[in-house]
């Protein structure tokens, strides 16, 4: 079981990663950061919602154990599917990041909380609460597929995941 990391762990660059290990997959660098821990890493657990986060609170909710929320909202532009309560939900119980396909919103609560966010865009606009939504599934984008149990790690180089097994 992983422990929660704190700011100050021991990280591997991106960059040394993606050299041990060239065929690690690389995220498209299309995402900004919006957290207040420009360095994280961890297992993935993701999520797959259209445009509502009710999945994803009660998933932040969880014990996170140093691990990274990966939720994919198919690269929506019409609302954020994560804000400055959110991230401070997942913050207190203990999740190293959150990697969002689609925008985030309260700026400055994020940029405050030590978490690491990764998102397409901000938008004002808060998502819906139909509580609909898929865990634990493959997700794909930015050119990378994510599995369950993968690790991402995220620095101000990018982001590389080492799928499951190595």
């Amino acid at each position: 079981m992983t422990t929660p990391q704190s700011p100050d762990s021991a990280f591997t660059p991106t960059y040394d990663l993606s050299d041990a290990h060239p065929d690690a997959p690389v995220l498209t660098p299309i995402f900004r950061a919006y957290g207040g821990r420009p360095r994280f890493h961890g297992l993935v657990v993701t999520v797959c919602v259209q445009d509502d986060n009710t999945l994803v609170r009660a998933v932040l909710e969880e014990p996170g154990e140093g691990r990274v929320l990966v939720v994919d909202n198919g690269g929506s532009l019409t609302c954020a599917v994560v804000g400055g309560t959110l991230a401070e939900i997942g913050r207190r119980s203990g999740w190293a990041g959150v990697v969002v396909n689609g925008c985030v919103r309260d700026v400055a609560e994020l940029a405050a909380c030590d978490l690491g966010v990764r998102a397409l865009a901000s938008h004002p606009r808060r998502s819906g609460k139909r509580d609909l939504g898929e865990r634990d599934v493959p997700v794909t984008f930015a050119e990378v597929t994510f599995h369950p149990g993968d690790h991402l790690y995220a620095d101000e180089d990018g982001m590389v995941v080492l799928p499951a097994g190595r």
